[in-house]
Formats: C-alpha cells, structure tokens, sequence
C-alpha cells in the first residue's frame, strides 16, 4: 500500500470510528485483504472485508432485512424509527457511508469511481456498475487513489 492510500484510509476510518462510537477501550476492527488486479498492482487499492468482527456480506444481508420490514411496518412512522436502527447499528453500510461521504477516491478517465461494494447500487457515487463488477465487489468494498 503505498503512503498516500494509507494516509487517506487513516484519514476517513479515523472519522468513522468517531462516529461510530469508537473508544481506546472498545475500538472496531476492519479487515483488510490484498486485491491481485488493477489498482492493488500499483498499491493504490486496498479490499475492506469485514468490520467489527462481522463480513460486510453479513452486514448487507443485515441491511436487506432491515429495508423489508420497514418495507412492511404498519406506519410510516414504524419504517423511519426501523431504519433509524439499522442505520445506528449497521457497521457495515456506516463504514460504505464513511468511506463515500469523507473519502478522495480516483476516478480515472472512462471508469467509475473507485468505490466499490455491497451498496454501490444503492447508496454508491457510480450506481450504474456492471453486474460483473458489483458481484466481485458482494463481499468486500474496493477503495483505490
């Protein structure tokens, strides 16, 4: 990984974990694995699978259920305190969101940006990803510089 990757994921993991709740005494883990294609080769991609001990794959499955109830909650109140819940509680799609709101990501000419995940469809800067890349990306987010 090269230093300014490092830098800029200290940078928005720093904020996520604030936000999160974090605390010297109670951090939150995120796990990383090496990527093999494209911008790993440079060291200027990194694979996030997991945080707090959960796959982000769990995490989305986590999310899905919460978006159906709420889906079928007796009152538009119920649906907005549901979600307000997952939202709280999902570290999974606070990390997507974290990594979207505060990260610098490349977007080099005629690609999408490069962020990449289990929400991409739904919460992504480039929600038109192809099948093939968004299943790559099912279990894992992909952030590059």
């Amino acid at each position: 990984m090269r230093p300014a990757l490092a830098r800029e994921l200290q940078r928005v993991l720093d904020r996520f974990a604030a936000e999160a709740g974090a605390t010297p005494q109670r951090p939150i883990d995120v796990e990383f694995r090496p990527g093999v294609v494209g911008h790993h080769r440079a060291g200027r991609a990194a694979d996030l699978y997991g945080v707090g001990g959960v796959g982000l794959d769990e995490w989305k499955r986590r999310w899905d259920r919460a978006l159906r109830a709420a889906a079928l909650a007796p009152s538009p109140d119920a649906a907005r305190l549901q979600l307000a819940r997952a939202r709280a509680t999902n570290l999974g799609w606070r990390l997507y969101r974290a990594l979207l709101r505060h990260g610098r990501w490349a977007q080099p000419y005629g690609y999408p940006v490069q962020l990449f995940g289990p929400w991409t469809r739904d919460e992504g800067p480039w929600r038109f990803i192809s099948d093939r890349l968004l299943h790559a990306h099912r279990d894992h987010i992909h952030v590059a510089l």
